[in-house]
């Protein structure tokens, strides 16, 4: 690979965060990370109340339907630059809310894995929509 192309471009960024986040609402739903700190696998360290699973199945959704409705890779594009400011600005934000009750808009960040990982998604998806597109192979 050289410098600049991408890992994946906005699309396929939409597609694979769709599957991932409706995989984890439904994770959150059925008792393995959730909705309960008692209910998760990973215990208080990483958990789902009910609220975030639904925004991730939710999120999910509409992730999966954008990479296929919105045709313009433009518009695709841009959606993923958004999903990456709010990315960024949820784990940023995260790392002022007080630890007594860490809730943001109804979402409980409650422990540094949300933090964490809320960061690497906005990354992500704005390395994803800001690098250079593949040069295409000759027919």
């Amino acid at each position: 690979m050289k410098g600049g192309e991408r890992i994946v471009n906005p699309k396929q960024f939409l597609m694979i965060g769709g599957v991932v986040l409706i995989l984890v609402g439904i994770l959150g739903f059925v008792g393995v990370i959730g909705p309960t700190q008692e209910n998760s696998l990973f215990g208080e360290t990483w958990w789902f109340d009910n609220y975030e699973n639904w925004a991730h199945t939710i999120l999910g959704i509409v992730a999966l339907v954008a990479s296929f409705a919105l045709k313009n890779a433009m518009a695709q594009k841009w959606l993923v630059i958004v999903v990456g400011v709010v990315g960024l600005l949820f784990g940023v934000v995260n790392l002022f809310l007080d630890a007594a009750a860490p809730n943001l808009g109804g979402a409980n960040l409650e422990n540094p894995t949300d933090t964490v990982l809320h960061l690497a998604v906005g990354a992500w998806a704005l390395a994803a929509a800001m690098m250079k597109p593949k040069a295409k192979m000759p027919a």
